[in-house]
């Protein structure tokens, strides 16, 4: 859970009445405490945030899940908005031009 209710009050209670735990665990090992430690933690390792985000953009791009043989084009486009700082648009630019999205199959 998180220290922020549905309608955005800090809590330190849960709605049951149980402490809120605000840790969390990035997708390389790391942990995290609150809001200002996930900030912290993405801030510091950006190109983890970018490749999640990349990997669910492909997702809705595709119209399909991930497979092991997409891994190489999401490492790609996340090599490659680098030097733009990350940029929303050569993330964007980057799926478009991968070779999962040009070769997928329209209709079902």
């Amino acid at each position: 859970t998180e220290n922020f209710d549905a309608i955005g009050r800090f809590r330190t209670i849960s709605e049951a009445g149980t402490p809120v735990d605000a840790s969390g665990n990035l997708p390389d090992g790391s942990t995290f405490e609150g809001a200002r430690g996930l900030r912290e933690a993405v801030l510091n390792r950006p190109e983890l945030f970018v490749t999640t985000m990349t990997e669910r953009l492909m997702t809705y791009a595709l119209g399909r899940g991930l497979e092991h043989y997409d891994a190489p084009a999401v490492r790609g486009i996340t090599r490659n908005a680098r030097p733009q700082d990350y940029r929303f648009s050569s993330i964007v630019l980057g799926i478009v031009n991968s070779t999962p999205f040009v070769m997928r199959r329209s209709g079902s």
